[in-house]
């Protein structure tokens, strides 16, 4: 994924004179976890910058660019890291549009590594998708594999809106899988229905769309990838869950408040009487994400996914 992903920054960079980045660390050292290696060599310090230490600051700076016709991809280092930046996001890149009745946009790309999985130091593992859903004019992206990051982060970069491109850090190596060299993108707004199966939905996105495929069981799953958590493609959704009757979604993020429950919601407002058992939801606590020695108790596994697929097909 981090090839898949330094890939797409490359094309689009050489594509679009307009499309910079800006971050920590992003230019000399080629960012934290090497996404942007190469990219200062590539197009120089005019167009990869690195940053002073603000988050609040390298949002702003993009929010500003965007409104005057750049196209910039900023880096936040961390996902625990983000929250300085809300402020700006919320009351100024999500608004720009609306404020602006049409006449600016704010074409800007706010992407980071997110969720937990490789041990790391508090602030480093967590899951916020919910806070950038919430916002009104944001679009918020997870991929999880390499070919399906590089596609939507160039839809991402060429999106009008400002974009939270979220990439799950315990992916950047985990997996190898063939992306093309040459330009595709994939569309927002759009989920993937990665193995098709008649007995249960599981609904997921990011790390645990790898969780649901190495489930064992012998039951038929349908496993959907949600792939863009905002907007939703509930078509997808609804349709699968009609089919098999049952549904299980799967978040790494705390239960309460979660993408889950939006989701559930939708698929009883929509299908209730498809349902042959109640949905089910298989999440992180409600707790912070613990540090190394606890973390593999916290996270959703294949173990807790089966055991959830048992609970429905028994109802």
């Amino acid at each position: 994924m981090v090839e898949a992903i330094n890939l797409a920054l490359k094309q689009e960079m050489k594509k679009d004179s307009k499309v910079i980045v800006l971050g920590e660390d992003v230019g000399v050292d080629g960012g934290v976890f090497r996404v942007t290696d190469s990219l200062l060599k590539l197009y120089g310090p005019e167009r990869v910058i690195d940053t002073p230490l603000s988050e609040s600051g390298i949002v702003g700076t993009s929010i500003g660019l965007a409104i005057g016709g750049m196209k910039p991809v900023a880096e936040i280092q961390f996902d625990g890291f983000t929250y300085p930046a809300l402020d700006q996001l919320i009351s100024h890149a999500s608004r720009i549009r609306n404020r602006s009745r049409g006449r600016f946009s704010c074409p800007m790309v706010f992407r980071f590594p997110c969720s937990g999985g490789i041990k790391a130091l508090e602030h480093h593992s967590e899951s916020p998708e919910t806070y950038y859903i919430h916002i009104p004019g944001l679009k918020v992206v997870m991929p999880s594999t390499p070919y399906e990051a590089k596609g939507l982060l160039v839809s991402a970069i060429r999106d009008p809106d400002p974009v939270i491109f979220m990439e799950p850090k315990r992916l950047y190596r985990a997996i190898k899988q063939e992306v093309p060299e040459k330009e595709y993108s994939i569309p927002l707004g759009k989920a993937s229905i990665r193995k098709e199966g008649s007995d249960v939905t599981l609904i997921s996105w990011g790390a645990m769309v790898r969780e649901c495929e190495k489930t064992e069981t012998n039951v038929s799953c349908e496993i959907i990838d949600l792939r863009t958590l905002k907007p939703l493609d509930m078509d997808t959704v609804i349709n699968s869950v009609k089919k098999t009757g049952r549904a299980i979604i799967v978040q790494e993020a705390p239960r309460t408040c979660g993408l889950g429950a939006e989701v559930s919601a939708r698929i009883v407002e929509k299908a209730l009487l498809d349902l042959k058992a109640p949905v089910e939801r298989v999440t992180g606590f409600d707790t912070v994400i613990p540090l190394a020695k606890l973390e593999e108790y916290y996270l959703p596994n294949p173990k807790r996914i089966k055991k959830a697929i048992e609970k429905v097909m028994s109802f």
